[in-house]
Order: structure tokens, then sequence, then C-alpha cells
């Protein structure tokens, strides 16, 4: 039997079910320091590797103590506590799979003790065929003829959860606020809450690291929009469970009955390849676990106005920064120069098939990925903001706002750093300028941290 202790575990349905009482998230306790025994999944000696939150869900011998209406405790599996003899929703894409690959669609659909009823699909779709940005379609899944509702820059209706017992939340995340899964999963929680549907998050691993916040805190006062939608960092440093439940208690206007299924083995302080998980692509240009640190490293600046190339359309998406212009020597020299922690460059130049300078080509700086512990994407990505800015001055790559730096803010949620940028200041400057929003941030973090270490 393998257990997972219930103060990790029992973030879980505010309801009595077969006659146990449980916790909403907004009355469990926060973690409480000093206590990991009570607070860090139970880690089996014969295994290294991380269990994903739908293996323990499934895995019948995955169970948690649960306190009885007479005040006694229980021992329950996951699934007997959550799914059993239940129709349930389920929002997920291709990167919804087990330690073996097979989807949680199929998982779900073919078990004998749940009920499909309902698919829910975000950005890029159910089965991640949509390219970035285009619509996505009610359907029915192919497979399975379970029927599809998109909530892809729409939220899920009463309708579309008409005759579901709970909603599943099983998608890969890559960490970054830009990445529109989380705020699917937060409408969802919405919808949820406002039907009085319990909301399950069965949690996986943040690809660049839980340990480490970067970035500005988003102002959705002045810049919220569908790639920014809360007041939090631009990288968080949360798993989707530890993100769920910081939004349950700390942004939704009404808190949704919310369960997190925990990973088992799992540390922040692990990259997606110490976990031993298999990877999925997340999206078109995310095709592996690196990928989604480069997102973060490149990602904005794809939005300048000078019309950089940083390797989408090519071979290497989110690993560079090229253009025809561009003097690939110069560049790199200057990036190396700066001493970047976990990153160095090297000089390229390529053809884009398509994205920025499509069929010409560009010239400029591969970035490599030395140190992935070491490496801050985001405060590096604003040093070479200020690199860019002190080389080529007169690109206005962050100058005279319009339609591209409209969607540089909207990516970081703030004018700040663009402004601060096109006048000339320093790196040391700007990170100076948003670390006190950061700090408050980190602050409101600390009580959602399921995971060793805190």
């Amino acid at each position: 039997m393998k257990r997972i202790p219930a103060i990790l575990a029992c973030l879980v349905l505010a309801a009595f079910s077969s006659g146990c009482f449980f916790r909403t998230a907004q009355t469990v306790p926060s973690p409480a320091p000093g206590v990991p025994q009570a607070t860090q999944p139970h880690l089996r000696p014969s295994s290294s590797h991380v269990i994903a939150g739908v293996d323990v869900l499934l895995d019948r011998d995955w169970r948690t103590t649960v306190r009885g209406a007479d005040g006694g405790q229980a021992m329950i599996s996951f699934f007997d506590l959550l799914l059993k003899g239940r129709t349930v929703g389920l929002l997920t894409n291709p990167t919804g799979v087990d330690a073996k690959l097979r989807s949680t669609i199929d998982l779900l659909h073919d078990h004998p003790e749940v009920r499909l009823g309902a698919l829910f699909a975000p950005e890029h779709g159910i089965r991640g065929d949509i390219y970035a940005g285009e619509a996505v379609t009610d359907d029915v899944e192919p497979l399975t003829g379970v029927p599809v509702y998109s909530i892809y820059r729409s939220k899920p209706t009463p309708a579309m959860l008409t005759g579901l017992d709970a909603v599943l939340y099983d998608i890969q995340d890559i960490g970054a606020s830009s990445y529109t899964y989380i705020y699917a999963m937060a409408d969802m929680m919405a919808a949820c809450a406002e039907a009085g549907i319990p909301f399950i998050v069965l949690d996986r691993p943040n690809p660049i690291g839980a340990d480490f916040v970067d970035g500005p805190v988003l102002d959705t006062s002045r810049f919220r929009s569908g790639i920014g939608q809360y007041d939090i960092a631009a990288l968080y440093g949360m798993t989707p469970g530890e993100l769920a439940w910081m939004l349950n208690n700390e942004f939704l206007a009404n808190p949704c009955q919310l369960s997190i299924i925990p990973m088992a083995n799992y540390r922040r302080t692990m990259r997606f390849a110490d976990t031993g998980l298999p990877w999925t692509p997340t999206s078109t240009h995310i095709p592996w676990p690196i990928s989604a640190v480069h997102y973060s490293l490149t990602g904005v600046l794809g939005e300048t106005r000078g019309g950089l190339n940083i390797g989408v359309g090519y071979t290497l998406p989110f690993e560079c920064l090229a253009a025809p212009w561009m003097d690939r020597h110069k560049l790199v020299a200057a990036i190396n120069s700066r001493n970047i922690p976990g990153l160095r460059a090297r000089p390229i130049s390529y053809v884009p098939g398509y994205g920025g300078h499509a069929g010409r080509t560009v010239h400029g700086a591969h970035l490599v990925v030395t140190d992935p512990l070491a490496l801050r994407p985001m405060t590096a990505q604003i040093t070479l903001m200020t690199i860019l800015q002190e080389l080529y001055p007169e690109r206005n790559l962050f100058d005279n706002p319009g339609i591209r730096e409209s969607l540089f803010d909207r990516a970081l949620g703030t004018d700040q750093i663009r402004l601060m940028v096109a006048q000339g200041a320093s790196a040391a400057a700007v990170e100076q300028a948003i670390a006190p929003r950061r700090e408050r941030f980190k602050e409101m973090r600390k009580k959602y941290l399921l995971y060793e270490p805190r």
C-alpha cells in the first residue's frame, strides 16, 4: 500500500461522501513550516521517478487517510474517494497521459467504474492539432464518441456541465503566466463553483522548476488579456495544483470545491529531466522540456517591433535571437560578456520556413542553456533586451507603442520594462524596479506550496 499524508492529499472535496468529511481548500490550514513529514508526498524507496497525479489517482494502491463522521480514520484510495461510480468531465490535451503514455481520455473512457461524460478543450484543441491562436470549436472526440466543448476564449457554460459529478484537469503546463492553459483551468474552476461541481487537479511537475519566482508580476488592472488574467508572476514557480489552490483562495470571487491529487516523489527543485516522466509536447513549439525554458527566455522578445526571429519557423523554437540586419559575432560577444548564469551564446545563421523573416537568411545568436538550475529565464531575457537596445538603438525595438508593443506589454503584464529599456535603463535597474511586487507575490505564494523543499 502506498500512502500520501492526509494534509497534502486532503485538499479535497468540500462534501460529505461515503460518511467522510473533507475540508475545502479555503479552510485547510496552510502547510506549517518545520513539519515536512506532514506536507511532503510519500517517497517510495523502490523508485526515484516522479509519479504524476493521474497515476496516483488510478492506482488504488495509492491511499490517503480520511476522517469519518464518527471521528474515526480510515484509509481509502483516491479513485474510490473521488471517482468511483461517478460521471466526470475532463479538461485536458495531448499532455494528459500516464507514465506509459496512455491518454487520460482513454483511461477514463475505458474504465468500468467511472463514466467520461464530457471533454473540455483549451487552446490547441483536445488532441493538440490546432495551431496557436486559432479557433477551437465544439466537436465529438472520434475515438470515444464523447462530446468536446471548447473553452478557449470562452468560459464554460452551465449546459456544458449538466449531468457531471466532477470535472478533472490533467494538463502539463510550462510554468509561465502567458501560457493559456492555466486560464482555462481558472475559468473551469469558476464555472464549477457556480454549478456546485467539484474540481479535481491531477498534479504535474513545473518543467522549468518550482523553486524560484522570476520576472515581473502582472498588473491586470491595466494589461488584462487572454495571456494574463491574474496578478501573478511571469514565472510563478508552482505546480498546476499549487497554482489552482492559490487562484481559488486569492483570486476567485466564488471559490470552487477543490481537490488536488498530488504527485509522489516530486521535489520542487527538480527540472523535468529529473522526474523520469515521458515528455509530450505541450504545444507546437514546445517539442522538448528545454523548450519550456527557452519559451520564457525569448518569447516576449518575439513580440518586439523590430521583427526578430526567435527560432520559431526553424528547428530551434525560442532558442535564437536573429534578424537579417544583425551582426551575429557582435551580438554573441555582447551576450557572453554579461556572464548570464546558466546561459551561453554561439553565432548562427539560418533561413526560417515561416514566422518572422520567413524565406530570408537571418543572423544572430543561438542561446544554449548550460545550467538549468542556475538560469533565471525572465531575468536573462531582460538582460537580452538591454543588450539589443545598446547594440541596435536605431531599430526602435522597444519604442513607438503600437500593436506589436501592445502584445509585448500584455505578455509581461506591464509597460514598465519596455519603457525603461527604451530609455536606456540597465538590467539591474529594471530588476530593482520590478522586485517589490514580486516579493509580495512570493509571500502570498508561500502559503500554497505543497512539496519540499519549500
